[in-house]
């Protein structure tokens, strides 16, 4: 069982190796991006961002998850480059026809999203979703081929034109929301054109007539649920643009990209989980994998929540402007709904080992509803904090819903004990926190750290950890305190 455990650390932290590279520029360059943008400029920018991605998923059709999925079903290379052409002559002539259409309405269409006309954003976001369309695919044939130094190459690389592109248009040309957009945009350019010229012999222009329709009926099911599930990233931050106003909005969206931890959490676990959780054969011992991956997640996204709540006023000071300061009272509830999705992938995967992945949608299609809701209902009185309670009642709710859609499917036995232990002492430690301890200077930093440290000792004192976990938790603070030596046999 502990194998697994490893195996399920070790290919999430390799799968989020590219992604973490490219956050933590991101994050250190905030307080330039901040002090240079107003709070309007950057909500405009993410909340387009955003729609770039959601838009994106539609138009690929899931024709890069069928694509994934066909080319290990057959081992010819011919027919694999004709499935690869397929695939990028699809999503190419799509992206490409849509493209020019929105190009042609990009007044209007800048007036509909943002309630006035931009048509220069509005063309530079129109040409991101055609960039990040082609990227996807062109990253999605690396994986297949395991090309992983081409991948990380072009990832870095990407990070970098990005980082250089966009210092350079927000800081020296102030050009503000666009420059941020553009920035993303043309590093992500560049690096498709180099991506094309590796991948050149799979690059096509005719999609095969007996390939696509079999994507398309395997592919395009499973949209519905993903992009029921990503609205929930666009709709808080579309409602908050012009219910309450783009400043509010901008507030938002930093909050969400200081929760980056818990993100790279719940994506690590979006990514690794499910090839070892089908990897297990045996019934009986998978059972026991998913309940207790289950309560390790609580208990590791918990902390990291309660990380985020109790320190989060000094993150802000270090990665935002002052102007920006005003984020903080949505940061621990976006925190807590990033970690509460990280339980509904658990659930999808409880579904997908039953291949009965249909009750996706309806869980997320809930989730959805139930944000819209909630914004309407919470974010007059609460601000921006309102937005990030209804992101935590929406996963609420896709939890609860997909439980009792796949709870007879593939029976888990939860350790419900030790889960509600976990919920119990992470919520009182950090809710006391929260009210009891100052919230500026540096003596109040370090007592609230004491107390998101003391968390583990009160699970510990309360009887969470169990007699094989606290001699594993004794070898490994003998092996920190002496220092791992050269050769020296892993544990099983």
């Amino acid at each position: 069982m502990w194998g697994y455990l490893k195996r399920l650390a070790r290919t999430g932290a390799a799968y989020q190796l590219a992604e973490a590279f490219a956050k933590v520029p991101a994050l250190l360059l905030l307080p330039v991006y901040t002090r240079e943008l107003t709070r309007a400029d950057y909500g405009t920018a993410e909340l387009l961002l955003t729609g770039v991605f959601l838009v994106s998923m539609v138009l690929r059709a899931g024709v890069d998850e069928a694509f994934v999925r066909f080319y290990y079903h057959d081992e010819d290379p011919e027919r694999r480059e004709r499935l690869a052409r397929t695939a990028t002559a699809f999503v190419l002539i799509v992206s490409s026809v849509v493209a020019i259409v929105a190009c042609a309405f990009a007044g209007p269409l800048s007036e509909l999203v943002l309630g006035h006309r931009d048509t220069t954003i509005m063309l530079i976001t129109i040409g991101g979703l055609w960039v990040f369309s082609n990227i996807e695919l062109a990253n999605a044939q690396l994986r297949v081929d395991e090309r992983a130094g081409t991948y990380l190459k072009a990832s870095f690389a990407n990070v970098g034109l990005t980082i250089v592109l966009t210092v350079w248009l927000v800081v020296f040309e102030h050009d503000g929301a666009p420059g941020l957009l553009g920035g993303n945009f043309l590093g992500s350019a560049i690096v498709l054109a180099g991506l094309w010229w590796v991948l050149r012999d799979r690059i096509g222009l005719r999609p095969e007539r007996g390939r696509l329709p079999a994507m398309l009926r395997f592919g395009a099911p499973t949209v519905p649920a993903e992009v029921s599930v990503y609205a929930l990233n666009v709709v808080d931050r579309f409602y908050l643009y012009h219910a309450a106003s783009p400043g509010k909005a901008g507030l938002y969206s930093l909050a969400v990209k200081l929760a980056t931890v818990v993100v790279l959490l719940t994506r690590a676990l979006r990514f690794a989980w499910p090839p070892l959780a089908y990897s297990v054969a045996d019934e009986r011992e998978a059972r026991r994998l998913y309940a207790l991956v289950a309560t390790y997640y609580v208990l590791l996204a918990g902390l990291v929540v309660a990380g985020a709540t109790l320190l989060g006023r000094w993150v802000l000071k270090v990665f935002a402007a002052s102007n920006f300061y005003a984020a903080f009272p949505a940061l621990p509830w976006v925190s807590l709904g990033w970690a509460l999705y990280g339980v509904f992938v658990l659930l999808v995967v409880v579904a997908g080992r039953a291949q009965r992945t249909s009750r996706n949608f309806p869980a997320a299609f809930a989730g959805l509803v139930a944000n819209v809701v909630l914004l309407v209902v919470l974010v007059g009185p609460l601000g921006i904090a309102g937005a990030g309670i209804a992101l935590c009642g929406a996963y609420v709710v896709m939890i609860v819903v997909m439980h009792l859609l796949t709870r007879r499917l593939f029976a888990v036995p939860f350790e419900w004990r030790r889960l509600a232990q976990v919920v119990v002492v992470i919520s009182a430690v950090t809710v006391a926190g929260e009210v009891l301890l100052p919230t500026a200077g540096a003596a109040a930093f370090f007592e609230r750290a004491a107390a998101l440290l003391a968390i583990p000792l009160v699970l510990a004192v309360t009887g969470f950890f169990d007699a094989a976990e606290r001699s594993r938790l004794r070898a490994l603070a003998r092996r920190l305190r002496r220092g791992a030596r050269p050769g020296e046999p892993a544990e099983a």
